[in-house]
Protein backbone atom coordinates (compact mmCIF):
# COMPACT_ATOMS: atom_id res chain seq x y z
CA UNK A 1 0.00 0.00 0.00
CA UNK A 2 2.82 2.31 1.43
CA UNK A 3 4.15 1.92 -2.66
CA UNK A 4 1.03 2.57 -4.48
CA UNK A 5 0.47 5.67 -2.08
CA UNK A 6 3.90 6.91 -3.06
CA UNK A 7 4.13 6.61 -6.81
CA UNK A 8 0.63 8.37 -6.67
CA UNK A 9 2.39 11.29 -5.09
CA UNK A 10 4.74 11.14 -7.29
CA UNK A 11 2.72 10.79 -10.53
CA UNK A 12 0.90 13.69 -9.55
CA UNK A 13 3.80 16.27 -10.15
CA UNK A 14 5.28 17.99 -12.52
CA UNK A 15 3.04 16.80 -15.35
CA UNK A 16 3.68 19.35 -17.93
CA UNK A 17 0.64 18.47 -20.37
CA UNK A 18 -1.71 19.51 -17.35
CA UNK A 19 -0.92 23.42 -17.68
CA UNK A 20 -0.55 23.52 -21.51
CA UNK A 21 -2.48 24.12 -24.32
CA UNK A 22 -3.20 22.17 -27.52
CA UNK A 23 -1.37 22.55 -29.71
CA UNK A 24 -0.41 21.38 -33.14
CA UNK A 25 2.59 19.05 -33.12
CA UNK A 26 5.73 19.90 -34.90
CA UNK A 27 9.37 17.63 -35.49
CA UNK A 28 11.10 18.87 -32.81
CA UNK A 29 8.36 18.36 -30.07
CA UNK A 30 9.04 14.78 -30.48
CA UNK A 31 12.00 12.75 -28.40
CA UNK A 32 12.30 9.42 -27.79
CA UNK A 33 13.48 7.16 -24.60
CA UNK A 34 13.85 3.35 -24.66
CA UNK A 35 13.33 1.39 -21.28
CA UNK A 36 13.43 -1.94 -20.46
CA UNK A 37 11.12 -3.32 -17.61
CA UNK A 38 10.38 -7.30 -18.43
CA UNK A 39 8.67 -8.35 -21.40
CA UNK A 40 8.37 -5.73 -23.94
CA UNK A 41 4.32 -7.19 -24.34
CA UNK A 42 3.83 -5.72 -21.15
CA UNK A 43 5.70 -2.49 -21.37
CA UNK A 44 4.49 -1.90 -25.02
CA UNK A 45 0.73 -1.97 -23.67
CA UNK A 46 0.86 0.40 -20.84
CA UNK A 47 2.58 3.36 -22.84
CA UNK A 48 0.50 2.87 -26.14
CA UNK A 49 -2.16 4.13 -23.66
CA UNK A 50 -0.44 7.14 -22.28
CA UNK A 51 -1.74 10.34 -23.57
CA UNK A 52 1.20 12.23 -25.69
CA UNK A 53 2.96 9.16 -26.73
CA UNK A 54 2.94 8.91 -30.87
CA UNK A 55 4.32 5.10 -31.39
CA UNK A 56 5.73 2.42 -28.99
CA UNK A 57 8.26 -0.14 -30.89
CA UNK A 58 9.52 -3.78 -29.17
CA UNK A 59 12.67 -4.53 -29.66
CA UNK A 60 15.99 -4.88 -27.80
CA UNK A 61 19.24 -3.40 -27.08
CA UNK A 62 21.98 -3.54 -24.56
CA UNK A 63 23.73 -6.57 -25.78
CA UNK A 64 26.23 -7.72 -28.22
CA UNK A 65 25.01 -9.45 -30.78
CA UNK A 66 24.10 -7.58 -33.84
CA UNK A 67 20.46 -7.78 -35.45
CA UNK A 68 19.54 -10.78 -32.90
CA UNK A 69 16.44 -12.54 -33.24
CA UNK A 70 13.73 -13.51 -30.58
CA UNK A 71 15.12 -16.72 -30.06
CA UNK A 72 18.76 -15.70 -30.11
CA UNK A 73 17.99 -12.71 -26.93
CA UNK A 74 15.83 -15.16 -25.09
CA UNK A 75 18.39 -18.03 -25.08
CA UNK A 76 19.95 -15.13 -22.14
CA UNK A 77 23.33 -15.47 -24.88
CA UNK A 78 23.28 -11.83 -26.06
CA UNK A 79 23.47 -9.45 -23.32
CA UNK A 80 20.43 -7.39 -24.55
CA UNK A 81 17.38 -6.69 -22.69
CA UNK A 82 14.19 -6.48 -24.17
CA UNK A 83 12.93 -2.98 -24.56
CA UNK A 84 10.59 -0.63 -25.90
CA UNK A 85 11.48 2.79 -27.75
CA UNK A 86 8.92 5.23 -27.01
CA UNK A 87 8.11 8.42 -29.33
CA UNK A 88 6.40 10.71 -27.31
CA UNK A 89 5.18 14.75 -27.54
CA UNK A 90 6.81 17.07 -24.91
CA UNK A 91 4.29 19.70 -25.24
CA UNK A 92 1.64 16.61 -23.84
CA UNK A 93 3.22 14.74 -21.56
CA UNK A 94 7.24 14.31 -20.22
CA UNK A 95 10.30 12.40 -19.60
CA UNK A 96 9.84 12.80 -15.78
CA UNK A 97 5.53 11.34 -16.52
CA UNK A 98 6.96 8.62 -18.89
CA UNK A 99 9.69 7.39 -15.76
CA UNK A 100 6.81 7.70 -13.47
CA UNK A 101 4.72 5.64 -15.63
CA UNK A 102 7.78 3.07 -15.83
CA UNK A 103 8.59 2.76 -12.17
CA UNK A 104 4.66 2.32 -11.31
CA UNK A 105 4.11 -0.52 -13.58
CA UNK A 106 7.31 -2.90 -13.32
CA UNK A 107 9.43 -3.91 -9.92
CA UNK A 108 12.85 -2.11 -10.92
CA UNK A 109 14.17 -3.75 -7.22
CA UNK A 110 14.57 -7.46 -8.75
CA UNK A 111 17.39 -8.19 -10.64
CA UNK A 112 16.84 -9.99 -13.73
CA UNK A 113 13.39 -10.52 -13.32
CA UNK A 114 10.00 -9.58 -13.71
CA UNK A 115 7.31 -12.43 -11.83
CA UNK A 116 8.06 -15.46 -12.99
CA UNK A 117 10.06 -14.06 -16.32
CA UNK A 118 13.89 -14.86 -15.24
CA UNK A 119 16.96 -14.02 -17.34
CA UNK A 120 18.91 -10.63 -18.07
CA UNK A 121 16.99 -10.48 -20.99
CA UNK A 122 14.17 -9.18 -18.69
CA UNK A 123 15.81 -6.55 -16.45
CA UNK A 124 14.86 -2.96 -15.76
CA UNK A 125 16.74 -0.55 -17.94
CA UNK A 126 16.87 2.74 -19.27
CA UNK A 127 18.96 3.38 -22.53
CA UNK A 128 19.65 6.97 -22.42
CA UNK A 129 19.78 9.17 -25.87
CA UNK A 130 21.40 12.51 -24.19
CA UNK A 131 23.01 13.90 -21.02
CA UNK A 132 19.36 15.39 -19.86
CA UNK A 133 17.71 12.01 -20.16
CA UNK A 134 20.68 10.22 -18.74
CA UNK A 135 20.51 12.74 -15.70
CA UNK A 136 16.71 12.60 -15.52
CA UNK A 137 16.76 8.92 -14.86
CA UNK A 138 19.28 9.10 -12.05
CA UNK A 139 17.49 11.73 -10.46
CA UNK A 140 14.01 9.58 -10.52
CA UNK A 141 15.92 6.63 -9.14
CA UNK A 142 17.31 8.89 -6.49
CA UNK A 143 14.30 10.03 -5.35
CA UNK A 144 12.44 7.31 -5.39
CA UNK A 145 15.17 4.89 -2.73
CA UNK A 146 15.40 8.31 -1.04
CA UNK A 147 12.07 8.23 -0.32
CA UNK A 148 11.94 4.73 0.16
CA UNK A 149 8.96 3.55 -2.40
CA UNK A 150 9.83 0.05 -2.36
CA UNK A 151 11.37 -2.55 0.80
CA UNK A 152 14.46 -2.88 -1.46
CA UNK A 153 16.93 -0.81 -3.62
CA UNK A 154 16.18 -0.09 -6.79
CA UNK A 155 18.16 -2.05 -9.83
CA UNK A 156 17.63 -0.47 -12.79
CA UNK A 157 20.89 0.10 -14.52
CA UNK A 158 20.98 3.74 -16.66
CA UNK A 159 23.37 3.05 -19.77
CA UNK A 160 23.69 4.80 -22.94
CA UNK A 161 21.84 3.49 -26.02
CA UNK A 162 24.33 2.30 -28.34
CA UNK A 163 21.98 0.57 -30.63
CA UNK A 164 18.00 -0.14 -30.53
CA UNK A 165 16.95 -3.19 -33.07
CA UNK A 166 13.10 -3.70 -33.67
CA UNK A 167 11.67 -7.29 -33.07
CA UNK A 168 9.65 -9.32 -35.17
CA UNK A 169 6.44 -8.15 -36.34
CA UNK A 170 4.78 -10.39 -34.46
CA UNK A 171 6.17 -8.94 -31.22
CA UNK A 172 4.45 -5.74 -32.35
CA UNK A 173 1.26 -4.63 -31.03
CA UNK A 174 1.30 -7.71 -28.92
CA UNK A 175 -1.69 -7.24 -26.38
CA UNK A 176 -3.69 -5.56 -29.05
CA UNK A 177 -3.71 -8.66 -31.26
CA UNK A 178 -3.87 -11.66 -28.59
CA UNK A 179 -6.11 -10.51 -25.39
CA UNK A 180 -7.41 -13.65 -25.30
CA UNK A 181 -3.87 -15.01 -24.71
CA UNK A 182 -3.71 -16.53 -21.47
CA UNK A 183 -0.25 -14.24 -20.68
CA UNK A 184 -1.90 -11.35 -21.91
CA UNK A 185 -4.86 -11.97 -19.51
CA UNK A 186 -2.73 -13.00 -16.58
CA UNK A 187 0.41 -11.16 -16.70
CA UNK A 188 -0.65 -8.21 -19.23
CA UNK A 189 -3.79 -7.34 -18.10
CA UNK A 190 -2.83 -6.48 -14.08
CA UNK A 191 -0.29 -4.21 -15.71
CA UNK A 192 -2.58 -2.11 -17.83
CA UNK A 193 -5.34 -1.86 -15.11
CA UNK A 194 -2.99 -0.74 -12.82
CA UNK A 195 -1.53 2.12 -14.91
CA UNK A 196 -5.11 2.76 -15.93
CA UNK A 197 -6.08 3.38 -12.55
CA UNK A 198 -3.09 5.25 -11.07
CA UNK A 199 -2.91 7.56 -14.47
CA UNK A 200 -6.67 7.55 -15.25
CA UNK A 201 -6.26 11.49 -15.93
CA UNK A 202 -3.94 10.76 -18.72
CA UNK A 203 -5.13 8.06 -20.73
CA UNK A 204 -5.85 7.91 -24.30
CA UNK A 205 -9.42 8.92 -25.04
Amino acid sequence: MRKIIAICLLASFSLVAQNKENKKPSTNNFETITIGGGCYWCVEAVYENLVGVKSVVSGFAGGKTTNPSYEEVSSGNTGHAEVVQITYDKTVTSLDEIFKVFFTVHDPTTLNRQGNDLGTQYRSVILYNNAAQKLAAQNIIETLNKAKVYDDKIVTTVEPLTHFYKAEAYHQNYYENNKNQPYCKLVIQPKIEKFEKIFKSRLKK
